[in-house]
């Protein structure tokens, strides 16, 4: 019986050894400087979203700071019928630089709480050329980099990273750029997997679907 016990201790400990070295905790990172994460970024991969629904490629995101503290939201993509853009703010939340709140809803919606949505960084470049955005919920995910390509090997780590945080990667959409050539759409490969991808290294969007 006591042998049982023991056996019975060891493997719990095992399981739980195991279960902390595969996965990683889903929150802000603990600083980022705004301003050096200001500028354009490219979008790489995402998760379904319903108001990126008509982008079909070259997805770009802007950021500039505000004299009062918030940050100006530039958003642009390729569509069936041509470029879209749309422009929101975001704002700081409970004094923590990563843990932020976008709004793309009209001024004078500001005071509803379902206007704004979290937008966390939970991983970043410590060169700011990458960054990789979550939420609470873990219903969101934005893979971006400074350049319209990633490196595949960068690009499967993050990803893996994200499956640790427990976000549902099997479906991220990978996001070419403009003049990416018309090609099946591929889904993302386990992390021992090369992904499918082109000759720049990433793969084309996927049709988005919506529950």
């Amino acid at each position: 019986m006591r042998m049982f016990c023991r056996l019975l201790i060891v493997a719990s400990m095992a399981i739980a050894w195991s279960a902390a070295a595969t996965s990683l905790p889903n929150r802000p990172v603990p600083s980022l400087d705004l301003h050096r994460y200001a500028g354009q970024w490219h979008e790489i991969a995402r998760l379904p979203m319903y108001f990126e629904r008509k982008c079909l490629d070259a997805v770009i995101a802007t950021y500039t700071p505000n004299p009062d503290g918030t940050v100006h939201v530039h958003n642009t993509c390729r569509t069936d019928k041509g470029r879209m853009s749309v422009d929101g703010v975001a704002r700081i939340k409970d004094d923590q630089p990563a843990a932020l709140e976008v709004r793309f809803a009209p001024a004078w919606l500001t005071w509803l709480p379902m206007a704004w949505a979290d937008y966390w960084v939970i991983e970043v470049d410590p060169d700011y050329q990458w960054a990789v955005i979550g939420s609470p919920s873990r219903k969101h995910l934005w893979i971006l980099s400074r350049q319209p390509t990633m490196d595949p090997a960068l690009l499967r780590t993050l990803v893996e990273h994200s499956r640790q945080r427990g976000y549902p990667v099997d479906r991220l959409m990978m996001t070419a750029p403009a003049d990416a050539p018309a090609r099946p759409a591929g889904s993302v490969p386990p992390p021992d997997a090369s992904p499918p991808v082109d000759d720049r290294g990433i793969n084309p969007a996927a049709p988005e679907t919506h529950e």
